[in-house]
């Protein structure tokens, strides 16, 4: 339990435009990897705007390890196809946990992060602190196939005993 800084929530929220790999549509799900660790969501059948609404949850140890994201298609006879992939740093986010904002409105924007060549960011994606928590809003454009984002939402929870940031 020492060895960890503590947990970071990614609540999976849906999946745009995403790419066909059936014959008219998808049964698209995603996985998240971090290191040894890995998780996924469920599967949404026959949908190319899929709603998941799920939370993963990573223990983070490394914050300097890029979470990875993979969408991939369902299939039930064959190997599930890959439907894109996209890349997470959490550094901007531990960053904004670090200032400590516990006396700010909520709703407070403390950074923002631009897409750029290092990111797969889809469009700008503002840290705010909001309810007593530091969160994250995003929308991670899909490399490696022809379309698709994924929006995602990051929390820290914090875990007694652990190093903390």
């Amino acid at each position: 339990m020492e060895h960890l800084l503590g947990l970071l929530r990614i609540h999976v929220l849906r999946g745009v435009n995403l790419a066909i790999r059936d014959v008219r549509s998808s049964d698209p799900y995603v996985v998240i990897r971090m290191g040894k660790h890995k998780l996924k969501t469920r599967v949404v059948k026959r949908n190319l705007n899929p709603e998941w609404n799920d939370e993963l949850t990573l223990a983070i140890a490394d914050p300097s390890l890029s979470i990875k994201l993979m969408v991939y298609d369902k299939d039930k006879f064959s190997l599930d196809d890959k439907m894109g992939d996209a890349e997470i740093h959490i550094i901007p986010f531990l960053d904004a946990l670090r200032m400590r904002l516990d006396d700010v409105p909520s709703g407070t924007v403390i950074t923002r992060v631009k897409p750029g060549r290092d990111n797969c960011l889809a469009e700008e994606s503002s840290i705010v602190w909001r309810n007593g928590k530091v969160v994250q809003d995003m929308v991670l454009r899909l490399r490696n196939v022809e379309r698709g984002e994924v929006e995602l939402q990051l929390e820290w929870i914090d875990i007694p005993g652990s190093r903390g940031l």
